[in-house]
């Protein structure tokens, strides 16, 4: 009776689950255990190198806020998430509302706004150094008559970096508000349209509300994506010029690699997923009762 008790347990689970169930193990193999176990190394004084280590409980912690290039990057970080929230939602709502009318060149359109997300963030880096060359007949320079080094000036080079990702990203967000927009009844439009509401009305009154779900979507994901940002900055800037762009991710990763302090550069990446991880949950409960309240 005792012996048949696990197997009954394992045969009573839904089929769903019975299907999902080789997957979460390997995604507790892959991802969980890996991360757990790596956590433990944001209390050691680890070097990388061999299993030589010892505890220091909450030293690296302490010197991360003690670090003032990394408490410098955490603003940095900050400011670039805000500016591509913001700026890459709202040009991914416009681009969305363009191919959503009724153009003979839309699928083409969604096409090309689509094309930089597919592309590596690597070369949209290096393509994008060419675009804010410093020489003032080329690049942006030449196009807009300018003389700015987009990249070299520590007040300019972070928002530059906001810039190329939003011209990665604006076409991601795109295809999410374009789903939202597809899911809008036209009958409201057409009941709102006999009761006088203009464009602008129905857009305020009709598509916004609607399109709750997929705001919320954007909003977490590139939320994320701006938090973690690493490889665009790495690529373009190495953090440059000085720490004007420097951000946790590429703390972390020189903190680990060019000096070989891996227990701080863990603890460094132990800050940021709480970090992300609380943010996102503030994010779903307050964007989810807008979407109830809608």
């Amino acid at each position: 009776m005792t012996a048949s008790t696990p197997w009954r347990r394992f045969s009573s689970l839904s089929p769903s689950w019975l299907f999902a169930l080789p997957a979460l193990l390997v995604y507790a193999a892959v991802v969980l255990y890996p991360s757990v176990a790596g956590m433990l190394y944001a209390f050691t004084d680890w070097s990388g190198i061999g299993e030589d280590r010892s505890f220091v409980g909450l030293s690296n912690l302490a010197a991360l806020f003690d670090d003032e290039q990394a408490m410098g990057s955490i603003g940095n970080t900050l400011l670039l998430t805000v500016a591509v929230v913001v700026v890459q939602n709202g040009v991914g709502l416009l681009l969305a509302l363009g191919v959503h009318a009724k153009l003979k060149s839309r699928a083409v359109l969604r096409a090309v706004f689509f094309a930089p997300v597919v592309v590596s963030p690597v070369m949209v880096a290096f393509l994008w150094k060419y675009v804010y060359t410093p020489d003032p007949s080329a690049g942006l320079n030449g196009l807009l008559g300018l003389d700015v080094d987009w990249l070299g000036n520590p007040s300019v080079a972070l928002w530059s970096i906001a810039g190329m990702v939003v011209w990665q990203y604006a076409g991601y967000s795109m295809v999410i508000f374009l789903a939202g927009l597809e899911g809008v009844p036209r009958e409201l439009h057409e009941a709102a349209m006999i009761d006088g509401a203009g464009t602008l009305q129905r857009f305020r009154y009709v598509t916004w509300p609607l399109l709750a779900p997929a705001l919320t979507i954007n909003l977490m994901l590139s939320t994320i994506g701006g938090l973690k940002l690493f490889d665009q900055v790495f690529a373009a800037t190495n953090g440059g010029p000085g720490y004007a762009t420097e951000t946790l991710s590429t703390v972390l990763y020189k903190q680990a690699f060019v000096f070989g302090k891996f227990g701080y550069s863990t603890a460094i990446a132990l800050v940021l997923a709480l970090f992300v991880a609380a943010v996102s949950l503030v994010q779903v409960y307050y964007l989810r009762r807008r979407e109830v309240s809608q």
